[in-house]
């Protein structure tokens, strides 16, 4: 690492570091604050960059680092502008009275500015967790000039109205069965609830590797498809195109294609693929024809990080960076400009320009969670990144859980209600009391861009 800056800071300052993909740990910290670090092997794999090192005692930002030094003066910015190849790592130790800031990247490549320099073209999106404090204000500023600067590089793809979703997820997890889908769907309307799209989230298919192939205990997955078309709404979709299980056939008929550890889930350790392979990009385009032509426009891509694992590849001039773009191209040019496109674990600053949307944190629990035991999981990230709307994409906060079984549905109300982004929420429509009934109707009045 190269030392690229020595700041002389107060006690009140604070440094953003932002995480390498969506469920990576990201927010402002002080001096003495926790540093967020993997626990396990599978974490560094899930949370954080694969193949680079966490540090023990620095706070570490893929691509984009910010020091305000709390004591009234401008905040620094040190980021990348281009991240269509490669990403530094920059890194914050607190020595003394100063914030050290190293870099692996040439410094030359990064830009380091007061965000006097730079243009907030959209200050009103800004959402402060806490607006009397300066020194978190001076870095909000300059995290917004930064996203202008990068989003209008990127080529930035927002300005719609926040799509008003429903989601399977966090009531049916992977037991959604069409029936729901559709049950819900006339829920929907019966009650006159201003949704959008109807997504089907995981569940829908055999999983990783085999992600067209029916599942028999869903049902019929054109069924479904075709209720939520001929309600009006958007049909959508969860996928995790660039993952497959070291099981799966993909795996066990095509080794060539596949990448290294890309951590765990769904009973089997994961994989990514290599996509600048022929054959992976044959069967990405056979996929994603498929979802077109059921009718679908509306497509959460999740573990999208597997995409950008380090390793060799059949394009030998490709970097990992540049692989998992091509990859997101590919998917955008099968389903078209038109197509929604939301990114879920997806590396921050590569996706800019690609995805429509992106989940700015971690699911907000897991199955087994909704007695709140779990805490609020995604609640730090979502606040840290709110910048990101309307600069990079519309953020995706994560649904709203209203139902009463949800322990912490007033906290998390109050969290999802104030971020920018998606109004989404994921709840049995019948299942609903009339508290949750009135915090969903009040989620979906918020439409602007």
């Amino acid at each position: 690492m190269t030392v690229i800056d020595e700041i002389p800071v107060g006690p009140d300052a604070r440094v953003y570091a932002e995480g390498w993909q969506s469920w990576s740990p990201t927010t402002w910290s002080a001096r003495g604050e926790e540093i967020h670090r993997p626990a396990e092997p599978w974490q560094h794999a899930m949370r954080f960059r694969p193949g680079t090192p966490v540090a023990d005692d620095a706070l570490q930002g893929e691509g984009l680092l910010v020091v305000d030094p709390g004591d009234g003066r401008e905040a620094r910015v040190f980021g990348t502008l281009d991240a269509s190849r490669e990403v530094p790592t920059i890194r914050a130790s607190w020595r003394d009275d100063r914030v050290v800031v190293e870099t692996d990247a040439d410094p030359g490549s990064l830009s380091l500015s007061d965000p006097g320099s730079l243009s907030l073209s959209n200050p009103g999106s800004l959402s402060l967790s806490n607006p009397g404090s300066l020194s978190l204000s001076k870095g909000a500023a300059a995290l917004a000039a930064f996203g202008d600067r990068f989003g209008a590089a990127a080529d930035a793809r927002f300005g719609w109205a926040a799509p008003r979703v429903w989601c399977t997820w966090y009531q049916y997890f992977e037991e959604v069965h069409a029936s729901d889908v559709i049950e819900n769907v006339r829920a929907i309307d019966a009650a006159g609830l201003d949704v959008d799209v109807v997504q089907i989230d995981d569940g829908w298919s055999l999983g990783t590797g085999e992600w067209t192939a029916p599942n028999p205990r869903f049902g019929s997955f054109p069924d479904a498809v075709g209720a939520i078309l001929d309600s009006g709404r958007r049909a959508g979709i969860w996928v995790a195109p660039f993952s497959v299980g070291a099981t799966s056939s993909v795996a066990r008929e095509h080794p060539g294609w596949v990448l290294g550890d890309a951590g765990r889930n769904w009973g089997d350790d994961m994989r990514g693929l290599d996509l600048t392979h022929p054959g992976v990009r044959d069967y990405l385009t056979r996929v994603f024809s498929d979802i077109r032509d059921l009718g679908i426009d509306y497509v959460k891509l999740d573990f999208l990080y597997s995409g950008a694992l380090p390793g060799s590849r059949h394009d030998a001039d490709a970097t990992s960076i540049s692989a998992y773009r091509s990859g997101l191209e590919l998917i955008r040019e099968v389903l078209g400009d038109d197509a929604f496109l939301l990114g879920c674990g997806a590396p921050i600053l590569p996706s800019v320009g690609l995805v429509d949307a992106m989940r700015v944190a971690g699911d907000t629990f897991h199955e087994g969670g909704e007695d709140g035991s779990q805490g609020l999981r995604g609640q730090m990230s979502v606040e840290a990144r709110s910048w990101q709307h309307g600069r990079f994409w519309t953020n995706d906060p994560d649904c709203l859980v209203a139902r009463p079984e949800f322990a912490l549905r007033e906290e998390w109300a109050d969290v999802v209600l104030a971020a920018p982004g998606i109004r989404g929420f994921s709840d049995r429509i019948d299942g609903l009391d009339a508290r949750g009934t009135e915090l969903v109707r009040q989620l979906l009045k918020e439409t602007s861009a």
